[in-house]
């Protein structure tokens, strides 16, 4: 191999397996000399990879961690099989991860091989993923080319489905994308109502950038705490709901630990209440503490309270809801649904 650069970046890429690769046998793999090897050790380390050598009578070399992360090399079945792990985590909202998992992808799709672009399509339609099923799947294809869009400042296009079901063409320009653990929302420019709008991408369609470049505007807040306003305002409506959990707050899932911050939301610190379940309570809308110590949580919601029901008696501890009441109705309904089940 005498082209340096195809021959370090081959060199790079064997390092990068976590193993020790002694000289000879990089040298073999690589036909050049041992001396070469040495060169081109040293080059990567001009570089800013840090590679290891170890003494001996063969020697040998490794790539360690350094003080950041260099670029991967990845053959075309590694490169297919996190292409398709991105694809599965994006459309779904996964909670922590979410951004940075669409970023990547954009990344990854924005040079990928054409044969392998259609690799990993054929694969993922051939595959169904387990997901949460907090909220409605999106299609990583829709994700991936509005964070294109966003990223390179141009305006998009796309056709969407409004809650009422009326159909439109939108021109917008994309500011950020926000996930709330079960959906995705963007928040952009609508330039035909000429103000900021907040779209839900469950319901958008065939984006397509126009390839049109725009400058920054000024959000008049934070886009989290726009997407936070737009559903209280045109979502159907949030409440709040406050829960207690028999169980410490670091043995709560994500989505509750995870509460919007703010007064009287997020999981409260100390002993929670010690309540006695009631009869009227029914099945569900209540367990009995017993002289254990818990954890009292007030959120935020828009999810409909029957689905917040189900999602509350999955935890798998005992709870009480405290409000409001179209949550304690929703609860008992699921309980005494769940008894009649299982009746004789």
């Amino acid at each position: 191999m005498t082209d340096t650069p195809a021959r370090l970046l081959t060199l790079l890429s064997l390092l990068q397996t976590p193993r020790e690769w002694p000289g000879s046998e990089l040298a073999e793999r690589l036909r050049v000399s041992a001396r070469t090897i040495r060169r081109d050790i040293d080059r990567l380390r001009e570089l800013g990879y840090p590679v290891e050598a170890t003494l001996g009578a063969e020697g040998g070399y490794r790539l360690v961690a350094g003080a950041a992360m260099p670029p991967l090399l990845l053959d075309d079945e590694e490169t297919v099989a996190i292409a398709v792990g991105l694809r599965a985590g994006a459309g779904h909202a996964i909670e922590g991860i979410e951004e940075a998992s669409v970023r990547a992808l954009a990344k990854l799709e924005h040079v990928l091989p054409g044969r392998l672009r259609h690799r990993v399509s054929a694969l993922q339609s051939a595959t169904v993923a387990v997901t949460r099923g907090d909220g409605p799947s999106v299609a990583p294809r829709t994700l991936t080319a509005i964070a294109s869009a966003v990223a390179g400042s141009e305006r998009l296009r796309f056709a969407y489905l409004a809650r009422d079901g009326a159909a439109s063409r939108r021109l917008v320009e994309p500011y950020r994308l926000v996930s709330t653990g079960s959906r995705w929302y963007l928040v952009a420019y609508d330039m035909e109502r000429g103000d900021w709008r907040t779209f839900r991408v469950d319901r958008m369609s065939e984006p397509c950038a126009t390839g049109a470049r725009f400058a920054g505007r000024d959000m008049p807040m934070e886009a989290v705490e726009f997407v936070r306003r737009g559903l209280g305002l045109h979502g159907g409506g949030t409440y709040e709901v406050d829960v207690w959990f028999g169980c410490a707050a670091a043995d709560l899932p994500g989505w509750l630990r995870a509460s919007e911050p703010g007064p009287g939301s997020g999981p409260e610190a100390g002993p929670g209440p010690r309540p006695r379940p009631r009869p009227e309570d029914g099945a569900g809308a209540g367990a009995g503490s017993g002289d254990g110590y818990g954890v009292r949580v007030r959120f935020e919601t828009a999810d409909a309270p029957e689905w917040l029901a189900a999602r509350l008696a999955l935890v798998g501890v005992p709870f009480r809801v405290r409000g409001p009441e179209v949550v304690v109705a929703a609860v008992r309904g699921l309980g005494a649904r769940l008894a009649e089940a299982v009746a004789p």
